[in-house]
């Protein structure tokens, strides 16, 4: 069924076009590159995975409640609203509410993709083109997985947020060849990595448990990759550029942070947009959630040297200056570890399977040969 048939309301134009600026850039020096850049580029080739395989496609999920969410973390519990509601308008609601987040992960990864191939395209060292290849081939497959979700497993999709979009627009009309890091490998990609770690951790569900961990596993070296390339860049910049690029953070977070609220969900649930904010904002759940979700992105910030006191009081007034002493490393090491924990697990129960069938097959011989 083609997408358009599937979304919850109409995404207008089926093509977003965003004029290109700025320059591409080769580079004749073809043995020469920074030696961890060129390690990332080896363990990105390493990684490469097929998503037709390597995820149990055959799981079933339940699309009115896809992801095993808890009542007391829907927006409208214990609102009137909710009192109001049957079963299957609370099932509706699950449906409706994965379906938002899934989509936003989907519009961002193809975002992702876009951004990677402009990386390779206008920036100056062949070491960052080369890791910025296999980022644009795993933003690909990652496109690819939900899709596939939204579409075999919920069968509902929901149009780009407009703050999403807000930001790639931002990201991919600037002209400056560090922007596309800057955007997408810290914010929209430190971003997502909480939302989908957060949801991979609480989801009873194991189908969105495999997605999500082998997306994030992907993710782990993407950010790693923009916090090299941007850290040794920005050393090199004036105080003015930093500031400019400081402005661009504070602006892309204030937005990022209001993208989360999901008010296009209650609204197709006829609770008007001032109303569905508001409702949204009261959400203890959505304040511990907005936290996390920065838990990624504080600590980057920091680490590539963007940490100017307007800057820090933006931080402050969002509530999560201290998150800018978080281990990211550890977190990255987190991400790695639970996707290979997960195959494990996966392969040593699919082999226990293969055993048991061998041994029953051979049983049943010594049955009919007795």
């Amino acid at each position: 069924m083609p997408t358009h048939d599937l979304y919850a309301r109409s995404p207008g134009d089926p093509h977003w076009q965003i004029p290109a600026s700025g320059a591409a850039r080769f580079s004749w020096e073809y043995d020469d590159g920074r030696e961890r850049l060129l390690a990332l580029y080896q363990k990105g080739k390493d990684k490469q995975w097929d998503g037709q395989k390597r995820i149990d496609w055959d799981l079933e999920v339940d699309p009115y409640d896809p992801l095993g969410t808890p009542e007391e973390a829907m927006v409208l519990y214990g609102t009137p609203y909710w009192a109001k509601m049957t079963d299957r308008d609370k099932g509706e609601l699950r449906r409706h509410f994965a379906s938002w987040q899934f989509s936003q992960f989907l519009h961002g990864e193809q975002g992702a993709m876009i951004c990677a191939a402009r990386i390779v395209e206008s920036v100056p060292d062949l070491d960052a083109k080369f890791y910025s290849a296999t980022q644009t081939m795993d933003e690909a497959r990652h496109a690819e997985i939900y899709g596939r979700f939204l579409h075999e497993k919920i069968g509902l999709v929901y149009p780009i947020n407009d703050n999403l979009r807000s930001l790639l627009d931002d990201t991919l009309r600037d002209s400056r060849w560090d922007m596309p890091y800057l955007g997408m490998q810290v914010l929209i990609e430190g971003l997502a990595l909480a939302a989908f770690g957060m949801i991979r951790d609480t989801t009873s569900k194991p189908l969105p448990r495999q997605i999500l961990a082998y997306v994030m596993q992907d993710e782990a070296r993407h950010v790693a990759f923009g916090r090299m390339a941007l850290r040794d860049y920005y050393k090199q910049l004036t105080d003015a550029e930093l500031r400019e690029r400081e402005e661009f953070v504070i602006e892309g977070c204030y937005l990022m942070r209001d993208r989360l609220r999901g008010t296009e969900v209650l609204e197709n649930f006829g609770i008007p947009k001032a109303e569905a904010e508001e409702l949204s904002e009261r959400s203890e759940f959505l304040h511990l959630f907005r936290r996390l979700l920065f838990s990624r992105i504080v600590p980057c910030v920091k680490d590539i040297g963007l940490w100017g006191k307007r800057l820090q009081q933006a931080y402050v007034d969002m509530g999560v200056l201290e998150l800018g002493d978080s281990d990211l490393d550890q977190l990255m090491a987190q991400d790695e570890e639970i996707a290979e924990k997960l195959d494990e697990e996966r392969f040593a129960a699919e082999e226990r399977e293969r055993v048991a069938e061998v041994e029953e097959a051979i049983e049943q011989g010594r049955r009919l040969d007795g």
